[in-house]
């Protein structure tokens, strides 16, 4: 049998080790707005030069300007500055609003997910199709899939907590 002070041991573990992940998501969407924005604004102004790494398999402006970066005319940039403003919305209200507590790692895991999906797609299309690579997409990229290992984490966090 375990210990009353052992069970309030793991649940303080927890408890640190879901606010590390809060912070690094932070963070983390913190810079995936930096790129995501940064890459909006080269849609925005199609004139603009992406600072790109030159040579071999890089080119951003191939990329950038390839019928896949849009979905139904709206720039995929867009779409994912949007989707890191809903999953850093989502963690603000979690702290914010009492009621989102349980419910807002949920929301960010399954918006999260979806963005980690269309990430791979995305790595896809820039290796198999395009045949060519933008680093700035490639580390959006990285970003989504760290923030979707954290939201799974913390979703797993979280169930935990419940069952306690």
């Amino acid at each position: 049998m375990m210990s009353e002070q052992s069970i309030t041991g793991a649940g303080a573990g927890q408890a640190t080790t879901d606010k590390r992940l809060y912070y690094f998501m932070i963070g983390v969407l913190v810079l995936a707005l930096v790129v995501s924005g940064y890459l909006s604004y080269l849609k925005l102004f199609p004139s603009a030069e992406a600072a790109c790494l030159a040579g071999g398999a890089f080119d951003c402006n191939t990329v950038l300007n390839s019928r896949f970066s849009e979905v139904m005319d709206i720039p995929i940039a867009y779409l994912g500055f949007v989707t890191n403003i809903i999953m850093l919305t989502g963690l603000i209200i979690e702290k914010k609003v009492p009621s989102m507590t349980a419910i807002a790692p949920l929301l960010v895991f399954f918006v999260a997910l979806f963005a980690f999906i269309f990430s791979v797609y995305l790595v896809y299309v820039q290796a198999a199709i395009i045949g060519a690579y933008c680093p700035w997409c490639l580390t959006h990229e990285l970003l989504v899939t760290l923030i979707f290992g954290a939201a799974a984490w913390r979703l797993k966090l979280s169930w935990a907590t419940a069952e306690e």
